[in-house]
């Protein structure tokens, strides 16, 4: 059986453009995006996806792929599947700050450990951050909520040139406000809490000046963050779920979704 190029470059289009935006989501993607799940993993999950959603999908537009213009909607499918991404990267990336805040302040930032997703060294505490986050993150599903907003995308952001034009990036550059906001929300209680422990530590050096003041604070602090850390810890799944409704509007608003 003969198949005309036509038809084989339709339907190619009708499954790569829909792929480009879904695997760049996919590397993006908190998670997934880690250096310990292979890439062939995510790839096989990207295809499997966009095989899934082709036949619900909107006609692709009449542009041939093999060109200039095929070449710029296959881009901008890659930079919103890529900003989807990101905003779940932002999301995160709170908690690890208000970790890494709370670690400096409590003298418990200098236990630093890998951090296993960017393989850099990071602050213990953020990265108890990091994998509390995660974990909250997957039992509140935004995985299945951002699988299902990039396939409802194609409807409310065909396919085309123009659109990446309709994309509201600036957004998330203002919910990087929301992002540093959050993590000093989080910590602010644990960074009043030490404050208040360091001025004591002045008023005995002041008043007991042959006291080596270095010798026990240190430890006391330490400990003291420790038992902060354990009492504030109970708030976590507040502020989570307060960033993460930010974060689906967040979503709602780069793909132009009604939340």
């Amino acid at each position: 059986m003969d198949w005309p190029l036509d038809v084989v470059l339709s339907f190619l289009a009708s499954l790569l453009w829909p792929l480009a935006r879904i695997s760049a989501m996919f590397a993006s993607m908190t998670l997934l995006s880690s250096q310990n799940i292979s890439m062939r993993i995510r790839m096989a999950l990207a295809v499997a996806l966009a095989v899934a959603i082709q036949p619900m999908l909107p006609p692709m537009p009449d542009i041939e792929l093999f060109s200039i213009a095929g070449f710029l909607v296959t881009a901008q499918e890659m930079i919103i599947g890529f900003a989807v991404g990101l905003a779940s990267q932002l999301l995160i990336a709170s908690f690890v700050l208000a970790g890494q805040i709370v670690g400096m302040q409590t003298s418990l930032g200098f236990a630093n450990i890998v951090d296993p997703m960017n393989g850099q060294q990071v602050p213990a505490v953020g990265q108890f951050f990091l994998l509390l986050a995660s974990l909250v993150f997957l039992a509140f599903d935004g995985h299945i909520a951002l699988l299902l907003a990039i396939s409802k995308s194609f409807h409310s952001l065909p396919v085309g040139l123009h659109s990446l034009a309709e994309v509201n990036f600036f957004e998330m550059v203002a919910w990087a406000g929301w992002m540093y906001t959050a993590a000093l929300s989080m910590a602010l209680s644990s960074v009043v809490a030490l404050l208040l422990i360091n001025f004591s530590f002045g008023v005995m050096t002041r008043a007991a000046p042959q006291l080596n003041i270095f010798s026990i604070g240190f430890p006391i602090t330490m400990l003291s963050g420790l038992l902060i850390l354990w009492l504030t810890i109970g708030n976590f799944a507040t502020h989570f779920e307060r960033q993460w409704h930010r974060h689906l509007e967040l979503v709602c608003d780069l793909l132009l979704l009604s939340c």
